[in-house]
């Protein structure tokens, strides 16, 4: 099987620490049946997290005409949202390189947009953590930069910045997701969420990720205030 390693290097990109790579792409199901030999690259998603909302804020603030605040917030959503980020996992192939549990793998692990999305944050970690910002700004620039101006699907649309931004509105209180029932088996859960305000609910989501789920029930509040 390739590696991420071979990947950068056919790219161009010098490699120093090969085993953040390898560490990038290992699902915690792969871990879990290695124990004590491997890290699972949920640490690597936290740092690349943190570095795609410093990359996309940058890119917003430099964007002409200037957007206020709460564009800005809604638009840095839904780019580095889930369904982006496995999109543009799966354009440039970095999910051939995941290591996953033989359970993970059979059902179809690789393909899992919530796999894929948290591969593609934990990769950007590694490259930051071995190589810098300035290796994560050239490939992010090719690669996220034209999803700004990119039509947002529904699959994008943040909802959960929608409703929060029309709650503020009348008041200062904030809303809270809750999960409401975890059915199916651990490696394919299904999530159903509920959106509240206070103790009122406002909607239900369901889907096989919390994040999806929560998305979901916000649309169902929406729909409902549309009525």
């Amino acid at each position: 099987m390739k590696s991420f390693v071979e990947w950068m290097h056919k790219n161009g990109y010098k490699v120093s620490d090969p085993r953040l790579y390898e560490e990038a792409c290992t699902h915690s199901s792969y871990a879990n049946e290695h124990r004590n030999s491997v890290d699972n690259n949920e640490r690597l998603e936290f740092m690349g997290d943190a570095v795609l909302q410093v990359w996309s804020a940058d890119q917003l603030m430099h964007m002409e005409p200037k957007l206020h605040e709460g564009q800005m917030t809604t638009l840095r959503a839904q780019t580095v949202c889930e369904a982006t980020l496995a999109k543009l996992n799966g354009q440039l192939g970095w999910n051939e390189y995941l290591r996953l549990g033989v359970g993970e793998r059979k059902t179809g692990g690789r393909y899992r947009a919530s796999i894929m999305a948290d591969q593609f944050e934990a990769c950007i970690g590694a490259i930051y953590l071995d190589l810098g910002y300035g290796v994560c700004d050239e490939i992010l620039t090719r690669v996220m930069k034209p999803v700004f101006t990119q039509h947002k699907s529904e699959d994008v649309t943040d909802y959960k910045t929608h409703l929060q931004e029309v709650i503020q509105a009348d008041s200062r209180k904030t809303i809270q997701y809750r999960v409401l029932e975890e059915v199916g088996p651990s490696n394919a859960p299904t999530f159903t969420m509920g959106v509240y305000l206070d103790d009122i609910l406002l909607g239900i989501g369901t889907s096989g990720t919390k994040k999806k789920a929560e998305q979901l029930a916000a649309k169902n509040a929406f729909d409902k205030m549309a009525k």
